[in-house]
């Protein structure tokens, strides 16, 4: 049965990485989300990315999930594939928690659309509509021309719930709200 982590969990085990894993990290997908947009929000792994991208950071990430007695998959670094896609991710990140021997960061809500509205599903549409709202309530902002110029640019699909979730994310973002 998969492991279920809470904003709790996930929070004590992004501590561990930055406090544990020297280096530079990229915290993304539901584990961010549980610690900066929504609270209540579960997950069954947490997707974080080393910065370098070696292969000595994913083995940390495996020992380090190992040592919390946590399967090993519930520390996740195959965004990694996603994120690289981006010509400027490095630019695109921000200081989110520092540790004893690393630091995590968070993508900023640019990169966070970007790397949402390529799958969007439900769970994603639902993220990408929370970062609006948290964008638009603290006054945080984000480039809705790049993120609508990548919406438009998805291959068409014949799935037209895909098709429905895009046009509530595009009227979101042509609207800086919910797109309700």
């Amino acid at each position: 049965m998969p492991t279920q982590l809470d904003a709790a969990r996930i929070d004590g085990i992004v501590q561990q990485i930055a406090d544990r894993l020297p280096g530079d990290w990229l915290l993304v997908g539901g584990g961010l989300v549980a610690l900066w947009l929504d609270r209540r929000r579960v997950t069954e792994d947490i997707d974080i990315v080393g910065i370098e991208g070696t292969g000595a950071e994913r083995l940390a990430l495996l020992g380090l999930a190992h040592d919390l007695g946590l399967p090993v998959e519930a520390l996740n670094s195959a965004a990694d594939f996603f994120v690289h896609r981006i010509a400027d991710w490095r630019e695109q990140t921000e200081l989110f928690r520092r540790g004893r021997a690393g630091r995590v960061f968070r993508p900023t809500p640019t990169l966070f659309l970007l790397l949402k509205l390529g799958r969007l599903s439900s769970l994603d549409l639902e993220d990408c509509l929370g970062l609006v709202r948290r964008c638009r309530e603290e006054g945080l902002s984000f480039d809705r021309a790049r993120a609508l110029v990548a919406l438009g640019s998805l291959p068409a699909s014949e799935d037209e719930a895909l098709v429905r979730r895009r046009v509530r994310l595009r009227a979101a973002l042509d609207a800086g709200a919910e797109g309700d």
